[in-house]
């Protein structure tokens, strides 16, 4: 049935739809048709019965139909008001028998974390999204999404309105923010914040399960500070509404969606646009790494995600780390 459900929100995006000649091209009953129309106006659409048949005439502003309304993107979308973490969500459905490729969508979730466990403040206003995905890719291959994942919200931030850039791996910054340029100096911010090169627009939290050769199941969670207003941030991050004013998160969700999509099916693609909204290369950054501290010049990001730093001693390939970013180098 959910096949139906995405088929009719497809058709009532394309145009007017007539209830008899859809159930016929979908093997539905027309009391079926009707169900799924009465609950899209639960979910708050405005759709009205016409002689040309239901047409669409207002969508609601955010909520799994909404999104999925008119979305180029083949994900079905399940929509919480407020969840603890749309990663552990992700995660039940990756554990359950009928695996879809989902996106847990929520208004706010009250028990977020971060990259290394770290707090991640996530009230209602902002979009916090879990991919579930099964892709046909060794585990080695994971980084790739993940950079996926920040250059399609990156690109989602810059269509907003945003000079959003990634400091490597995923995390999307404002350079120049007022937020950043209020906290920079002041003694409040910590030494990652000091070296992040902007304030933190949004971040990317990837878990995977999976044997030597292939991936089980991939959870990219994807967390934007949207329309959050400043007094509710902590300190180093910034807002889509702080920087441009209110977006509409529902269209916002959309493209990223659609842009991580696109990413996934050409991923030659990938690098080429990490590199293009890099603010890490060309820097001077200090990773810390599993195995000690690399410093040096920030030159390229190679397959599939590592980055290459020159240091003194030669270059050095950084698979995994904490970057902190030091100084434009000259």
């Amino acid at each position: 049935m959910t096949e139906t459900r995405r088929a009719l929100l497809d058709a009532l995006a394309a145009g007017p739809v007539a209830g008899p000649a859809f159930a016929e091209a979908h093997g539905v009953s027309r009391a079926a048709v009707w169900k799924w129309i009465d609950r899209f106006r639960e979910d708050g659409f405005d759709v009205e019965s016409t002689d040309e048949g239901y047409v669409v005439r207002s969508v609601p502003a955010f909520g799994g139909s909404a999104v999925e309304f008119g979305l180029d993107a083949p994900y079905r979308v399940e929509y919480h008001d407020s969840i603890g973490s749309t990663n552990d969500r992700a995660r039940e459905l990756a554990a359950s028998a009928d695996r879809d490729e989902v996106v847990v969508l929520a208004d706010e979730q009250t028990g977020s974390r971060g990259r290394l466990d770290r707090e991640w403040t996530a009230p209602s206003g902002g979009i916090w999204a879990s991919l579930l995905l099964a892709p046909e890719r060794p585990p080695a291959h994971v980084p790739l999404f993940t950079l996926a994942a920040a250059v399609a919200t990156t690109s989602a931030c810059r269509e907003a309105g945003v000079d959003a850039r990634i400091k490597w791996p995923n995390d999307v910054l404002v350079p120049g923010s007022t937020v950043d340029d209020a906290t920079a100096g002041t003694g409040r911010e910590s030494a990652g914040e000091r070296g992040r090169g902007g304030a933190k627009l949004a971040g990317i939290l990837t878990e995977m399960e999976g044997e030597a050769d292939r991936v089980s199941w991939l959870v990219v969670g994807i967390g934007v500070n949207a329309n959050v207003a400043r007094e509710s941030l902590p300190v180093g991050a910034t807002s889509l509404r702080a920087e441009t004013g209110d977006v509409d998160r529902r269209v916002f969700v959309q493209r990223l969606l659609e842009r991580f999509h696109e990413l996934r099916e050409a991923p030659e693609s990938v690098l080429p646009a990490w590199r293009e909204y890099s603010a890490t290369l060309g820097r001077r950054v200090r990773v810390e790494t599993p195995g000690g501290v690399v410093e040096g010049e920030a030159v390229d990001v190679t397959f599939p995600g590592a980055l290459i730093v020159r240091t003194p001693d030669g270059e050095r390939t950084v698979h995994a780390g904490d970057c902190e970013h030091l100084r434009t180098a000259e």
